[in-house]
């Protein structure tokens, strides 16, 4: 009987300890869901990447990327990094993207800074230059509007428009005397930092560590797995 493939996380990376403590330890919640093998990986900022964890690990890996959306770091570098270290083998699952059990760790984390029932919201996402995975965090916009049956505006912290000041001011404008940020990035960092600074009445924290992560992630890495065979 053929063993399971290895799980090979892939994270953006950060030079904040807590946002790398986070992802160690997100890799360590899908290790005790799934019972892979499970390595950590760096698409950017840090050391190893994707392509010199992937190639440290024996066999068949199934890489699943930690990311919100499925922009340029996982449609290219990912791939390009595997390619260089040999690896082009690795099975690469579909990215975290707008899954229903983060939306839902998003309303969570809200709740958990203050937000009210009614408040306008901005969910506040890193930014990318792909359509697709602008698009990919309208959806999760839309989602997390239904579940809390209030407007929900995105906003980006880099890269795209509007950024979350401007997302924060035209909630105001539209006449919402209080704007709660949901934060959806997975770990701290610079950009989450960046959202103190937004005019937000309320900031939430980031999605990890939350359970929800991780057994999206595992659902992601079994999905892959199963296709693979």
């Amino acid at each position: 009987m053929m063993a399971d493939p290895a799980l090979l996380l892939a994270v953006h990376g950060t030079r904040d300890r807590r946002g790398v403590a986070a992802a160690r330890r997100l890799a360590a919640d899908v290790a005790g869901l799934t019972g892979a093998r499970v390595g950590l990986g760096f698409a950017d900022v840090c050391a190893p990447d994707v392509g010199e964890a992937a190639a440290a690990i024996e066999g068949p890996v199934v890489v699943v990327p930690a990311f919100l959306a499925a922009g340029y770091h996982v449609r290219v570098d990912i791939p390009a990094q595997l390619e260089r270290a040999g690896r082009g083998d690795a099975v690469v699952a579909e990215a975290l993207g707008a899954d229903r059990l983060l939306v839902e760790a998003a309303r969570r984390r809200l709740r958990q800074a203050g937000w009210r029932r009614g408040e306008a919201v901005v969910l506040a996402a890193a930014g990318s230059s792909d359509p697709d995975a602008r698009g990919q965090v309208a959806g999760a916009a839309r989602r997390l509007a239904k579940l809390l049956e209030t407007p929900v505006q995105e906003g980006y912290v880099a890269t795209a428009q509007p950024g979350v000041a401007e997302a924060v001011e035209r909630m105001r404008a539209r006449g919402h005397r209080r704007v709660a940020l949901a934060s959806w990035l997975l770990a701290p960092g610079l950009f989450h930092r960046r959202l103190a600074g937004a005019g937000a009445d309320a900031v939430a924290a980031p999605l990890c560590p939350d359970p929800a992560v991780a057994a999206a992630a595992a659902a992601r890495y079994r999905a892959a797995a199963l296709a693979s065979v």
